[in-house]
């Protein structure tokens, strides 16, 4: 009975030392003290690790989005611009705005100049 109450007594005593701070003054934990404080720092370091991944990865997946929203209005803009450059569509345009051209059903000429 006595070993199970010394047993209690230790671990009462040391949960006590830890409560009122005698453990920080005892010599191994304040040799130990730099290699806890580098861990510690270790620690916040992978935190803001973490962090700024995430961040850069949100901002990669915002400018894939950005990219796909552009390449589609470029590829509707292009189809457009097929669309409208081509030769019907152009003497519709040209009849339509009375500029007073006409289509010309003649091939082209070629001029020779001799000296």
């Amino acid at each position: 009975m006595s070993k199970k109450r010394n047993i209690f007594q230790q671990g009462f005593s040391s949960l006590m030392s830890v409560v009122n701070g005698n453990i920080f003054t005892k010599e191994a934990v304040v040799r130990g003290m730099p290699f806890l404080l580098f861990l510690a720092l270790l620690a916040l370091v992978y935190i803001s690790n973490g962090f700024l991944t995430e961040g850069n990865v949100r901002e990669i997946n915002k400018l894939n989005n950005e990219i796909k929203e552009l390449r589609s209005e470029y590829i509707t803009t292009k189809s457009d611009l097929m669309h409208h450059s081509k030769q019907s569509e152009l003497v519709d345009l040209i009849k339509e705005k009375k500029l007073g051209l006409e289509e010309s059903f003649e091939p082209p000429k070629k001029i020779v100049v001799e000296q």
